[in-house]
């Protein structure tokens, strides 16, 4: 669906995008980054509104150097800004939005009631733009990009301003757009746990460069870590205290620390999982201290954990690397010309 090729993209002041090669199949896929990593101007770029200062693009085998309206035309985009105008309403904006994509008159006017039913727009569809809560409005640029039935749509942070609510509403339709229209979905978010649970693939980028690329069941591997939640008792207050003490005097290793658990159980307890024997003595342990056992269950990674980490692990590589230059530098002689 989407390749680059060391594409580059500089500023006077600041690079947005630094050599970033990808290939996106279809599917769901979250690009995530903090403010300011070169989301947006990647999605400028891909759809031909802003050149690239070096590198190469293709958009479903189109180059987005030559070919941006052809682009445009197979692809829907929805922007972060507020962009609606606030005097028509939201029939009215997206049969304009489906007439600018080229379908005739009645053709824009049915796919627009289907597209605005889709997203949850009902009675509201005839109201001014103006007068629309902020979940409304993010339907109604959904909407827009979805109404001339593109093969791809470019969303650019659709959950911003929303409440949780409206945000797993929105996480829903974008599901749904894939699974249920086939059309594939690109969403930029920094907002890491919203792209676990809605995207198939997730790239993650740092200040314009790529720290990572794969399927979301990578980054969530599960891992070695046994998450305990018990109950606590007439004999045991501390149902927690009491089982850690129980489990370390048994040979099993604990994580430092403990979690909140649930609203009336104790605290979430984490300890190393070496095998089958480890679930045997955690609910051994749990039945003879008399605790209600709430849960027990492998933990995965998140993908939070793996961006910090691989952060973490950039940014001291690039110290490294400086201290080297620096080392180097300072070990080259100094030239005394001669007289």
């Amino acid at each position: 669906m989407i390749v680059t090729e060391s594409l580059s993209k500089r500023f006077p002041r600041v690079t947005a995008l630094d050599r970033l090669s990808l290939d996106i199949g279809p599917g769901v896929t979250g690009l995530v980054g903090a403010n300011g990593a070169g989301k947006s101007t990647l999605i400028k770029i891909l759809l031909g509104l802003s050149p690239a200062t070096e590198g190469r693009a293709e958009v479903l085998g189109l180059d987005v150097a030559t070919s941006g309206a052809a682009i445009r035309e197979r692809v829907g985009y929805m922007p972060e800004h507020d962009c609606l105008p606030p005097d028509v309403s939201a029939t009215e904006f997206v049969v304009h939005m489906a007439r600018m994509s080229g379908l005739p008159p009645t053709a824009a006017r049915e796919r627009t009631a289907d597209t605005l039913r889709h997203v949850g727009l009902y009675e509201e569809r005839y109201r001014p733009i103006g007068g629309y809560s902020t979940g409304m409005k993010q339907r109604v640029k959904l909407a827009q990009a979805l109404v001339h039935d593109p093969q791809l749509v470019l969303l650019d942070e659709p959950t911003n301003g929303l409440d949780p609510v409206g945000r797993d509403d929105m996480l829903g339709l974008i599901r749904r757009v894939y699974t249920d229209f086939g059309i594939s979905v690109l969403v930029t978010s920094h907002l890491l746990g919203e792209l676990e649970r809605t995207c198939d693939h997730v790239v993650v980028v740092d200040g314009g460069t790529l720290l990572r690329s794969s399927s979301t069941s990578d980054f969530t591997k599960i891992t070695t870590t046994l998450a305990v939640e018990v109950t606590d008792s007439d004999a045991h207050p501390d149902g927690t205290a009491a089982l850690r003490e129980a489990l370390a005097a048994a040979g099993i290793t604990l994580h430092d620390g403990v979690e909140e658990g649930l609203p009336g159980a104790g605290h979430i307890l984490l300890l190393e999982a070496t095998g089958e024997e480890t679930y045997d003595t955690v609910r051994d342990t749990v039945a003879a201290l008399g605790l209600g056992l709430v849960r027990m269950e492998q933990r995965r990674h998140h993908i939070a954990e793996v961006f910090r980490a691989e952060t973490a692990a950039q940014a001291q590589a690039q110290a490294q690397a400086q201290a080297q230059a620096q080392a180097q530098a300072q070990a080259q002689p100094t030239e005394v010309p001669v007289r």
